[in-house]
């Protein structure tokens, strides 16, 4: 597409926009008694307009019911969790026996790890990006602590080429490859935090196959943001959180991602608890553990109802919207659009004044651009929020601005560049 910096244009790729209605489905916060230009919904989600209302229909039923709620009524609780499963398999690519819906992310993660870091003799090494989101970090040397190693000798970090922002997919895999004698897991972010890049899962997957690894990623900045194939790419495992770009509230359900290839491999471990065991003898009360088919037998304790009505609501919304493919066609624009403006404007002071370290090739990356400033970066960021839009700064000089397709329009990117140019 041939962007134009004016109104008119902004307005007309709104006009022709097929999602246009979908913001009306979100409520938005006011600055100064208008909506803000809301662009962080690659921290915090807005709020469906329906999310009262189905947490409303969980405490009528508690209400009404009470324990009878998890078994009576149009929606029963007991199985809540498995009404969601369809949407998001969609929005991930996978079987819907390959994913559950339980915890949060970093819960999660050392779930996961339980089962797929499987350190014996020379192999017990775990590669990662370098400047991953601190949390996979600190979940990452736990584990290897646990297993009796000393992260710097476990953990392999991967960082950019000098005078680079984000890595390159052939130093991944040359890096893999390298150490294919030693390495027990591959874990990426599908998404790094951080620059925005959406790494390349199936060339990593392969690669970590290839050198009897296991592959996993952490999707909190890719799911509901990007297309995921997680099955066709032969991922053995990931995890998300839903507050991001699936809107189901702070601190939202996590979800959880096995392959089925790996269902009846007796060899993994695997963390047990109640709500993992089958559910047709679950009450039996059996003193001895039998999972449920598929990812749902590494769930633990009784799924949370209301976080999984926030969950839903949001659900809803991706599924009327004809799931992940429009809403990335629309992310694609939004976004070119928003670098388009950020280009202009540098072009116009014959300096790179705002230097997008998000990859540029939109196959590369997802909504958001991170955008380090040459100077004036916290003054800039405070005019953003002055003006009202709401974005995410980062140390020592990057903000992240994230147009989300389902509740931004082109006229509010046009306004976000104008700001910037204002800026300056």
């Amino acid at each position: 597409m041939i962007y134009q910096n004016t109104l008119a244009f902004a307005t007309q790729l709104d006009e022709q926009d097929s999602l246009k209605g979908f913001q009306s489905k979100f409520l938005t916060p006011k600055h100064n008694g208008k909506d803000v230009i809301y662009l962080c919904g690659n921290s915090l989600g807005l709020q469906p307009v329906t999310a009262q209302s189905e947490v409303d229909q969980i405490l009528k039923n508690w209400q009404e019911r009470a324990i009878e709620g998890f078994f009576t009524g149009d929606e029963p609780w007991l199985d809540f969790h498995k009404r969601l499963t369809y949407t998001l398999s969609q929005i991930l690519g996978a079987n819907r026996d390959e994913i559950t819906i339980m915890n949060s992310l970093t819960v999660n993660l050392h779930l996961l790890m339980v089962s797929f870091y499987k350190p014996t003799g020379n192999r017990f090494k775990i590669m990662m990006e370098g400047g991953a989101f601190p949390s996979d970090q600190y979940a990452i040397a736990s584990q290897a602590r646990f297993h009796g190693y000393d992260p710097k000798d476990a953990i392999i970090e991967l960082f950019p080429r000098e005078c680079e922002f984000t890595l390159r997919t052939e130093d991944i895999i040359r890096k893999i490859n390298e150490h294919a004698d030693d390495l027990a897991l591959v874990l990426f972010s599908g998404v790094n935090y951080y620059t925005g890049q959406l790494f390349d899962m199936p060339a990593i997957t392969t690669a970590a196959h290839g050198a009897g690894a296991f592959a996993g990623f952490d999707l909190a900045h890719a799911a509901g943001n990007v297309p995921l194939q997680l099955h066709e790419w032969g991922v053995d495992f990931a995890t998300w959180c839903s507050y991001k770009y699936m809107n189901s509230g702070p601190g939202g359900i996590s979800g959880a991602f096995v392959n089925e290839k790996h269902f009846n491999n007796k060899k993994l471990n695997r963390f047990e608890g109640w709500w993992g065991f089958r559910e047709d003898k679950r009450f039996l009360m059996p003193s001895v553990f039998e999972g449920e088919k598929g990812a749902a037998a590494w769930q633990l304790s009784t799924s949370p109802a209301i976080l999984l009505a926030l969950h839903k609501a949001s659900l809803d919304i991706f599924e009327a919207a004809g799931g992940i493919a429009p809403l990335r066609a629309k992310s694609e624009l939004l976004t070119g659009y928003l670098e388009f403006l950020i280009n202009g404007i540098n072009e116009k002071h014959g300096d790179e004044l705002f230097k997008v370290i998000t990859p540029g090739y939109k196959a590369d990356r997802g909504c958001q651009l991170s955008i380090v400033c040459k100077q004036n970066g916290k003054p800039t960021f405070d005019k953003l929020t002055e003006n009202g839009v709401i974005g995410d700064w980062r140390e020592p000089n990057v903000i992240r601005l994230s147009p989300v397709p389902l509740y931004n329009s082109f006229k509010q990117v046009f306004e976000t560049g104008l700001i910037l140019a204002a800026s300056t």
